[in-house]
């Protein structure tokens, strides 16, 4: 397997690179961060030869000595094969020295004064910039804007899921699950558990679904969590979201919160830019 994709996530100290780096980790790429320039063509070898087709890599910006020149080694991968895009993030003096004195965090370059240390890096970045793709000022836009700035260009364009979906099925007696967004309580439905014929069964079983489908209030709840889905997903996808954990809870969490997270799972199945994934974590207690 070769490479498909390999961005160059590089830039100024403060201009958000570690960030941009987490947003390229929600759409599926391979990340590392503070790789020495020298090995970028051996690692992009290796990652070919494990299978990984995406990569984004944000080298170390202090570009000499024995951690090797970041324009040479970008060089020496597009000889190998790769065919890597640069992303350059860039900001005014006056941001990365705001946001340096935000967090307090001493700058890469070693200097006595931070604006000589932003300058120093300037210059010694020009090549890498000037060989960009893409050269982006981040001095007046936010983390959230930048990681939905990502998704829009880099977002895969083959139907790849955007937004990965898990439903948890579970019974309020063993606690609610840690990492739930959204919780739906559907214990106002009558309990199959006190219907003789449907205590041992759950939710998985015809049996319990029927009994459940008859019940005018089971359409109706359905309806309004697939109205409420209709309107949220596309705002999470929006706002560059990669992981969403929704929860259905009954009592024990074998008969309804089971039945009801199946029919939630179908409808959220018939959207391609979601991946869903299914858990009846109770369902066994």
């Amino acid at each position: 397997m070769s490479v498909r994709r390999l961005v160059i996530v590089t830039g100024l100290s403060g201009a958000g690179k570690s960030q941009a780096l987490a947003a390229f980790e929600d759409l599926g790429f391979y990340c590392l961060d503070n790789l020495p320039p020298t090995l970028l063509p051996q690692i992009v070898t290796l990652a070919a030869a494990s299978g990984y087709d995406r990569l984004a890599i944000a080298p170390d910006v202090r570009t000499s000595g024995p951690f090797g020149d970041l324009a040479t080694s970008i060089a020496s991968t597009s000889t190998n094969g790769a065919s890597p895009e640069i992303l350059f993030l860039d900001a005014t003096e006056e941001a990365l020295v705001r946001r340096f004195s935000e967090t307090r965090r001493k700058h890469p370059v070693a200097r006595e004064r931070l604006t000589e240390a932003i300058a120093s890096e300037r210059s010694a970045l020009a090549p890498v910039r000037d060989q960009a793709e893409r050269v982006w000022d981040t001095s007046a836009i936010t983390a959230l804007q930048l990681r939905r700035r990502i998704a829009e260009t880099y977002a895969p364009k083959t139907g790849e899921p955007l937004l990965h979906v898990t439903l948890v099925s579970f019974g309020y007696k063993y606690g609610l699950p840690l990492d739930a967004d959204m919780v739906f309580d559907v214990r106002f439905l009558p309990n199959p558990y006190y219907v003789d014929e449907l205590r041992d069964l759950t939710g998985l079983d015809k049996p319990v679904g029927d009994y459940l489908e008859r019940l005018p209030e089971t359409r109706t709840f359905l309806q309004h969590v697939e109205k409420l889905l209709d309107f949220l997903i596309p705002r999470f996808l929006h706002e560059g979201k990669a992981q969403l954990t929704i929860a259905i809870g009954c009592t024990g969490g074998r008969h309804r919160s089971v039945y009801l997270a199946e029919r939630v799972h179908e409808f959220l199945g018939r959207n391609l830019e979601l991946s869903v994934e299914l858990t009846a974590r109770d369902v066994q207690r």
